[in-house]
């Protein structure tokens, strides 16, 4: 099925798992995050992500950075921003062109703070004053957009929450943040996962968060209460009882009442890539899960052929614009130990035709709708289930949040044609009045569909073991040789200038002096064209980039009694 993390890097190993991502590992699917997703990428310190986690600690030292203490680069403010006040404006914004100039004369700081920079990396690009606040560094101080503190001392995270908030309350980070806020304005700061506690430290020190409610998300991040408020406004999903079972033969029979025939798909409340999803069939299945299925709030599902398709959108004042289509990549054992596992996402012409296109669309709106009766506003993301055997088009997940299938998102044709995804958001919450005719973007996006191919696949250690990492490949460009090898290009900031298959962009989570474990992310490794075959399985392609990725890491494994069972370790994914 889905995860819930987009957001790799995330969590650490004990000596451990993220989709948002600084230390522990397994989001977004989204942060996706691989990138700590962010890097993970990430889990969460409230019930929807740390649940039945360990802490993991971040490397074998005890202090100190776990990458060289190169300069670390700090981004200076523009001249035309630091100079003197912006001119006043007479008017709201009133059309594309207004928005992308307001967004490039901008002189308000913004702060993308994670794991790692990989949900949003590339999107200062477009926005004047946006740098990103990262645990890891995966260009080691190269990046000039890019800012990760010197001292790193020995940490035990247990979720993507904890790494964030460490960060905001870093004397470095403070210091970084008020050297690049000009004099009289507020920092804004976003994130992939965050909590109430978040929310005091920003208040504390003057930072304006820029999403919504940790309690509004909280509880809309529950597949139970996604459910529900989708029933109330006709959005459907695959048919389905919430209930709580207390034995195999209990759930057996509230499923046959209830339609869903005997083989099942069970969810528990909160999601973590793909980890909280069961599949169920016999006595030996249930008894494999019984743990986390017995006694917990569960949502029961039949069983359909489906293809699973990842969206993001925005829910602006003006109502909801829907982002691409895409397909997930999920489950398979190159790439994530675990069954249903989300490790990236495809985008091209055909990931939907034009009528379910317009039904998923329409289905992703109508949510939009009811999440702003709830309150909610700005980012979010939809895994939409299309059933194969019928057409039907079901509402899979939601994920209140930036996730890592927004790597993907900020580069589409719409994103360059228009401004990417999330400048929605962001204008959204910028203070500004503006004026948008959401039906004609999407449907100017929904024509812009067919000129994109991108892809990315979030790389896990998958073996059984705890291992110190000596060698690791940089983060940069790569290209295949004469030879059809994978061979390093040169450094990159990005990877928005691509240009064909040939080449590729690996963002290094776990480098050199960390650990990886069973599910840690190792990177994120972003090209363009497809990298699964019409049936669903990896392509060829797809399988030499990553064996390729593996062979470029030199590691030593720690003794037996330090290695950990998949349950006991933590996860905080980069991307999601």
């Amino acid at each position: 099925m889905a995860r819930t993390q987009k957001d790799p890097g995330a969590a650490q190993p004990p000596v451990e798992d993220t989709a948002e991502a600084v230390t522990p590992a397994p989001r977004r699917r989204g942060a996706s995050a691989a990138a700590a997703k962010e890097a993970t990428p990430a889990t969460k310190a409230s019930p929807a992500r740390s649940r039945g986690r360990k802490p993991v600690p971040r490397s074998a030292t005890t202090a100190g950075p776990t990458t060289s203490p190169l300069p670390v680069a700090v981004p200076a403010l523009d001249p035309e921003i630091a100079a003197g006040e912006a001119p006043a404006r007479r008017h709201g914004l009133r059309n594309m062109s207004e928005i992308r100039h307001y967004f490039r004369t901008n002189r308000t700081p913004i702060f993308f703070v994670g794991a790692s920079a990989f949900n949003l990396l590339g999107l200062d690009r477009w926005v004047r004053g946006f740098s990103y606040i990262t645990y890891y560094d995966s260009w080691q101080g190269a990046h000039p957009r890019v800012f990760s503190p010197i001292h790193k001392p020995y940490i035990e995270w247990e979720s993507g929450e904890q790494i964030n908030n460490w960060l905001l309350r870093h004397h470095e980070v403070r210091a970084h943040i008020a050297r690049l806020t000009p004099a009289g304005e507020k920092p804004r700061i976003a994130l992939v996962f965050f909590d109430e506690e978040t929310e005091a430290i920003c208040e504390e020190l003057g930072y304006e968060l820029i999403l919504p409610k940790a309690s509004l998300r909280e509880r809309l991040d529950s597949k139970m209460v996604t459910t529900r408020i989708a029933d109330a406004v006709g959005v459907p999903s695959v048919p389905n009882i919430i209930t709580t079972v207390s034995s195999f033969e209990d759930l057996r029979e509230q499923a046959e009442k209830a339609g869903l025939g005997s083989d099942l798909v069970v969810q528990t409340a909160y999601g973590d890539s793909g980890k909280t999803t069961y599949f169920i069939t016999d006595p030996a299945s249930f008894d494999k899960n019984a743990k986390e299925i017995v006694g917990s709030e569960l949502k029961v599902m039949k069983r359909i052929n489906n293809r699973p398709i990842a969206v993001e959108a925005v829910l602006t004042r003006h109502g909801t614009v829907v982002g691409p289509f895409m397909t997930e990549i999920t489950g398979h054992k190159e790439l994530t130990p675990y069954r249903g596992g989300w490790a990236g996402n495809e985008m091209f012409p055909g990931v939907l035709d034009e009528p379910t296109r317009h039904a998923a669309t329409s289905l992703v709106r109508k949510l939009g709708d009811a999440l702003s009766a709830e309150g909610y506003r700005g980012f979010f993301e939809v895994d939409v289930l299309l059933d194969t055997d019928t057409g039907d088009v079901y509402l899979g997940e939601l994920n209140p949040r930036i996730s890592g299938a927004s790597a993907i998102t900020n580069v589409t044709a719409g994103a360059y044609a228009d401004i990417p995804l999330f400048v929605f958001h962001l204008l959204e919450y910028s203070g500004v009045e503006f004026d948008l005719d959401v039906d004609e973007i999407n449907d100017r996006w929904e024509e812009l569909a067919a000129a994109d191919q991108w892809s990315h696949m979030i790389i896990k250690h998958t073996d059984a073991t705890v291992e110190h990492i000596d060698v690791a490949p940089p983060t940069g460009r790569y290209v295949l040789d004469a030879y059809g090898r994978l061979a390093f290009s040169q450094g990159d900031l990005d990877w928005h200038l691509l240009g064909n298959e040939a080449e590729s962009f690996f963002l290094r989570i776990y480098g050199p002096g960390d650990y990886r474990w069973k599910g840690a992310d190792l990177g994120i490794l972003v090209t363009k064209g497809r990298l699964q075959t019409p049936s669903g399985r990896l392509s060829i392609r797809a399988k030499h980039l990553i064996e390729s990725i593996r062979a470029m890491y030199a590691a030593t494994p720690l003794p037996p009694a330090a290695e950990i069972d998949e349950h006991e370790q933590i996860g905080t994914d980069s991307t999601s």
